[in-house]
Parts: structure tokens; C-alpha cells; sequence
């Protein structure tokens, strides 16, 4: 106590920055090295996460999720979620499991694999040159659900964060970036082929289509992050493979531009795949006050018309449009490219492509559930929605023949809105 009276440290200005976002870079493709999705079992208020969300040829789309929560001196909680949605029968199969003698790296392999009694996925190289890296999956995660899949990346589209280096992906909080108060980072691959097959009730339903890979860290109480999260994965098989993929996090009024009571920036990062190659990195800061200008390098997320939902509390879309605008990153198309997509969800006595409204406390541990402290009176929930959709893309015609003109590109939508407080 008494050292911190005689401090030499400078006072920190109360207007100071207390939020560097990731979006600010310079570099807006950093292509992923091995560690990037290596799991870091961090201690402390940490959550980290490994998911991955496939869309199969019925439509039908399958998310597994591997979440290890460290809360202070408790143990971690680690669990594997598995979520898959038929939007033609709206049949939902959802399991959340306690897993149990978690291990990464397990035997043999490195920090990118991890096992338990329940589950393995394991990183390996692939002899396919068109796919030269893999995860496969497997999962028993009750008597009537188990999983096998195959999830492979293109050669032709890499794995990206925004920024270059060990700590490219990562937006920071707290006035010294050396010494931050918490972090958050995000990897991606944007376009996954998954084989494989999912056995439910002794039926088997065959898993073959693409997805995309997030790898996340939230280094700080995930309450103290950011007050709501918008998520986009749009794929298509059309035009040799199309993806468009978008993560964005809005900050409480504690951390801006100007230090607390700046807060309310929302930085969002993205990615466009077109003629299955990666065409595109996108990454914006939105800052609070401040005009929207169409800009060379956009990445945006819009709740257009909302209204109160009575289930919830929160003011909740009518519909959701997502914005990417970035250069080609393809050699021999060199200009601008561009992607937007709208989806309409209704309202709350009227829902469209709605797959569900998850009650975020009713799904995650008691320890975690007791130790973060949300304002009273608020449950964070996620909206979460899945159609088909049509992607309006403009671009260089050396990417895809006719895209100067635009090109209008179906396939589905899966989109989250996560309103935290």
C-alpha cells in the first residue's frame, strides 16, 4: 500500500485511450502461424473457445464448441456444446456436457489438439494438396448423439487474423497495452470443408459440406468486454466457393477513445472468400459521435428497426444487414471489393428464421454463473438465426467473371446477436 503512495509512475490522463481495438491495425491480413490456434489454458478471468460452425447440403447447420472457462483460483470448466438445426423439419438437437480429464496437448501432438473422456480433436497435415490441414473430430456426448467429422482448410484460403505477428488478433483494454487490464483475440479459418457423419437415435445423417473455424479469447470478465456481439457466417458452394464472415463486439461506456465514459465503440473484423480463394479482409472501428462515411475498408453490422422483445427486455432487430469493403488481396485483381447481405427476422410476435433465443445464464456452469457479476435485472441472451439469403458482391471481374457488375450469390446465413447488458 505504502510503495503505491510514493509511486514515480506518471498519473494516467482520465481522457487517455483505455481501448486499443484490433481493428486500428495497419495490417489487415496477418495469415495464422501454428501457435495462433494453439489453446493457452490461461489462468485468471479467462474464457477460450474453439468452434466450429458447418453448413450441410440439406441446409442443416451443426456447431461444436469447445469452451474452457478459468475463473480466478477455481479450477477450469471446461464443456463441449454440439448444436445442430434442420431449418426444413426446425428440428434442434442441443447438448452441453461437463467434460472430464481435459488434455492439451495431448500425447504426440501439440497445443492446437486437446482430448477428454468425451471427445478429441486432433490437428493434423492432410495428403490432399487442395486441403493441406485438417481437424477430425470425435465426440460421444450421449447414448444418442455421436459425431465423426473431417474439418479441412483450402489451400487457397488461409487462416487470417488482423495484424501481423504473435500478437496479431488482439484488442486490448486498459490505458497501458503492455500491461493490460484484459484482451480480446480472435482467429479464423473462413472456409472449412467437413466430412464425416453425425450418428442421433442409431441414425446416421451424413455431415458434408463447409463451414468456417473461430479460435477466441476473452482475457477479462466477458461482462466487462463488450455489452452486445453480432456474428455472420454466409457460405455458398456457388462460383467455386463463396464465403462472407463477420465477428463484432460493442465496448461498455468503461473503455473508448477518451478513457471511461467513451465507451460504446463496436469493432468489428471480416473476411470476404470469392471463387474459393480469400479475396478479402475487412476491419472497422466504429467510434461513438463520430459520421459513418463510406470508407475503402468497411466491416459493419446493422440492427435495422428494432423493437422491444417482452421475452427478453432488449430491443431486438427487425432485421440485420451486414457491410464488407476492403482491396483485393488477389494477385491479378487488384481494386476494391465489396459484399453486403440483409436478413429479415421479424418480430417478437412475428419471428422470422428464427432458430432460437438462448438464455446465456441458464447454459453455462454455476461457478462461472456466480462469480461474473451481470447488472441487476439483465440476462444476457443470443438471438440466433439461420436463412437463405442472397450476398449482393462487387469486385474486380478477375476474381469471378461478371463481378464488376455485381453479382447476387445464394446460400445461407447463420447470424448471432448477443445482448450481454
Amino acid at each position: 500500500m505504502f510503495s503505491s503512495l510514493f509511486s514515480t509512475a506518471p498519473p494516467v490522463d482520465p481522457k487517455a485511450p483505455n481501448l486499443f481495438p484490433v481493428s486500428e491495425s495497419a495490417d489487415l491480413l496477418g495469415e495464422l502461424e501454428a501457435k495462433d490456434l494453439e489453446w493457452t489454458c490461461a489462468g485468471g478471468f479467462v474464457t477460450e473457445t474453439q468452434i466450429f460452425y458447418q453448413f450441410l447440403q440439406d441446409g442443416t447447420m451443426l456447431m461444436c464448441q469447445v469452451i474452457h472457462s478459468s475463473i480466478g483460483l477455481w479450477y477450469p470448466t471446461i464443456q463441449f456444446t454440439c448444436k445442430i438445426y434442420n431449418p426444413t423439419t426446425k428440428e434442434t438437437i442441443w447438448r452441453s456436457v461437463n467434460v472430464t480429464n481435459f488434455t492439451t496437448a495431448p500425447p504426440g501432438l501439440d497445443k492446437r489438439s486437446s482430448k477428454a473422456d468425451q471427445f478429441s480433436i486432433t490437428h493434423k497435415s492432410s495428403s490432399d494438396d487442395s486441403h493441406p490441414e485438417m481437424y477430425t473430430i470425435r465426440a460421444n456426448l450421449s447414448d444418442n448423439l455421436q459425431i465423426s467429422l473431417d474439418v479441412s482448410r483450402p489451400s487457397a484460403v488461409p487462416g487470417f487474423k488482423i495484424g501481423k505477428g504473435p500478437k496479431g488478433g488482439y484488442s486490448y483494454f486498459g490505458s497501458d497495452q503492455q500491461k493490460p487490464d484484459g484482451y480480446v483475440v480472435h482467429r479464423f479459418w473462413p472456409r472449412t470443408k467437413v466430412s464425416g457423419h453425425i450418428i442421433h437415435n442409431g441414425r446416421a445423417i451424413v455431415a458434408d459440406g463447409h463451414g468456417m473455424l473461430v479460435h477466441a479469447i476473452q482475457g477479462m470478465r466477458p461482462n466487462l468486454i463488450a455489452s452486445r456481439w453480432n456474428f455472420a457466417n454466409f457460405q455458398s458452394d456457388a462460383h467455386g466457393g463463396v464465403s462472407a464472415i463477420q465477428m463484432e463486439f460493442t465496448t461498455l461506456d468503461t473503455h473508448g477513445r477518451h478513457g471511461p465514459g467513451s465507451g460504446g465503440a463496436a469493432v468489428n473484423i471480416g473476411s470476404l472468400v470469392l471463387g474459393g480463394k480469400l479475396a478479402a479482409v475487412t476491419a472497422e472501428t466504429r467510434w461513438p459521435g463520430e459520421e459513418q462515411s463510406v470508407k475503402a475498408v468497411m466491416s459493419r453490422a446493422y440492427h435495422l428497426n428494432p423493437v422491444h422483445d417482452p421475452d427478453t427486455s432488449y430491443m431486438q432487430p427487425t432485421a440485420v444487414e451486414f457491410r464488407w469493403a476492403g482491396p483485393s488481396l488477389l494477385q491479378g485483381a487488384t481494386g476494391s471489393v465489396e459484399a453486403s447481405v440483409h436478413l429479415d427476422v421479424g418480430s417478437p410476435s412475428s419471428p422470422k428464421a428464427l432458430i432460437e433465443k438462448v438464455d446465456v445464464l441458464a447454459e453455462i456452469p454455476y461457478v462461472i454463473k456466480t462469480m461474473v457479476n451481470y447488472v441487476a435485472g439483465t440476462k444476457p441472451y443470443i438471438y440466433q438465426w439461420q436463412d437463405n439469403v442472397k450476398l449482393v458482391v462487387r469486385g474486380p471481374d478477375a476474381i469471378i467473371p461478371g463481378l464488376s457488375d455485381g453479382l447476387d450469390v445464394e446460400g445461407v446465413l447463420y447470424s448471432e446477436a448477443s445482448f450481454i447488458s
